[in-house]
């Protein structure tokens, strides 16, 4: 079978290395073999791919898949043969409280990921993935729906009526905009890219900004708000954005922080976020339980994600290469063909 894996003698996305290895034959009792057919392309992939986030010698990347289970071990009565699957982000955090300040036990970065054609692992890693579900549009759930989901539901409690503000359009603000629609909320969205903004309106965002053109668009967004300010923020941006965030959020609002791509400090405004006594917290994805839960919500909402672009595993750094260059709406994906 192939499978990629990050070499340490060339620089950036060079180091990916497509292999030829020997398929997984032995399941343990508690396993389940899986052939993966698909992954999702998230900004902590590129991170370690390329060497930001270091990782060990030909580890294999990629944190997301979907795929079919070929094998079932004799202990494993969740699943059977057959059962389209779905991958989890933190394999051990199965429910309760979050238990993972890092991502030593993430598959693509501690672990070994999915950027390959058969895995062997515990049946706890997966949960089953919505039915009717294409490979592709599974793959997406792992990591940018979960993180999505538990921004808006588990921890911002969202309901109908509820005005909700996006920063881009990437994987996770996307799938945010579609599930914050599904649920009768309304929602703003920024982004540098008009064209962008006009899919993003098409997919039901009631508001849309361009922070390129309009600096201040958290002004924008609290005007659009009748200046009372929107109920959540999904903030992905960080140090450079947050400031922005805080102008357009009402007072007890909430900030959830579920990306840094704007860097990993820096200055935020105190005094500000107290004045409006805001509720901020930073959350990275989510449990075993979440994704359960949201693997129901999907089923019963009919809520399809929105797939920019697909890639042969053989053409990963190509996929990369395309997020890097911030052209994907949505999410990029690699299937495996």
């Amino acid at each position: 079978m192939r499978k990629v894996v990050i070499g340490t003698h060339d620089e950036g996305l060079k180091r990916l290395k497509t292999t030829d290895v020997d398929e997984p034959q032995t399941v343990g009792s508690k396993e389940i073999k899986v052939r993966v057919h698909a992954s999702s392309l998230n900004y902590h992939d590129l991170s370690v791919a390329n060497g930001t986030i270091p990782t060990a010698q030909n580890r294999v990347p990629l944190s997301d898949c979907s795929g079919i289970i070929t094998q079932v071990g004799e202990d494993v009565d969740e699943f059977e043969e057959g059962d389209h699957v779905v991958s989890t982000f933190f394999p051990d955090w199965l429910n309760g409280e979050p238990r993972c300040s890092d991502f030593s036990r993430t598959p693509g970065d501690g672990l070994d990921g999915y950027a390959t054609e058969y895995v062997v692992r515990p049946a706890t890693w997966f949960t089953k993935a919505p039915q009717g579900w294409s490979h592709a549009e599974a793959a997406t759930i792992t990591t940018a729906g979960l993180t999505a989901w538990r921004a808006l539901v588990v921890e911002g409690k969202l309901k109908a009526g509820d005005k909700v503000l996006l920063l881009g359009t990437g994987g996770v603000s996307i799938y945010a905009l579609q599930i914050a629609k599904a649920m009768g909320a309304y929602v703003a969205i920024t982004s540098s890219s008009d064209e962008k903004l006009e899919k993003a309106k098409a997919l039901g965002a009631d508001f849309i900004v361009n922070y390129k053109a309009e600096p201040e668009w958290g002004s924008a967004v609290n005007a659009w708000s009748g200046e009372k300010g929107v109920d959540h923020v999904v903030e992905v941006g960080g140090p450079a954005t947050l400031a922005q965030s805080i102008n357009a959020c009402r007072v007890n609002g909430n900030i959830v922080l579920i990306g840094v791509l704007t860097g990993v400090k820096g200055d935020v405004p105190t005094a500000a976020l107290m004045a409006k006594q805001i509720n901020l917290k930073g959350i990275i994805v989510g449990s075993r339980e979440h994704q359960n839960d949201f693997v129901n919500a999907l089923e019963a909402s009919g809520i399809k994600p929105v797939i920019d672009t697909s890639f042969s595993l053989d053409e990963l750094a190509k996929a990369f290469e395309k997020r890097v260059n911030g052209k994907n709406y949505g999410k990029n994906r690699h299937c495996l063909l």
